[in-house]
């Protein structure tokens, strides 16, 4: 089992992956607003991403873990626009 600590590993892993293949970004104005960018094709470069991550730092989870948190940050997210900058 999984201690907190490799949780919020894994979290912050996840969202590096998806936040450098620019998968998500952080609304400008908003800062607690995250917008997903919608390509499947950046999707999985992130997946790629976390995955040469774990292998180069050593962790060892395993890949439908890795599928899960990523699914779980891109749910998360808005599609395609802040909602809050939509009501300006």
């Amino acid at each position: 089992m999984c201690t907190k600590d490799c949780a919020d590993h894994l979290n912050a892993t996840v969202r590096y992956a998806l936040e450098t293949t620019r998968a998500i970004a952080v609304c400008p104005f908003h800062a607690d607003v995250i917008v997903r960018v919608c390509d499947d094709a950046v999707d999985s470069h992130a997946f790629e991403r976390a995955k040469r991550i774990v292998k180069s730092d050593g962790t060892h989870w395993e890949t439908q873990d890795l599928r899960e948190e990523i699914a779980r940050q891109l749910n998360i997210a808005a599609d395609g626009e802040c909602p809050r900058c939509a009501l300006h």
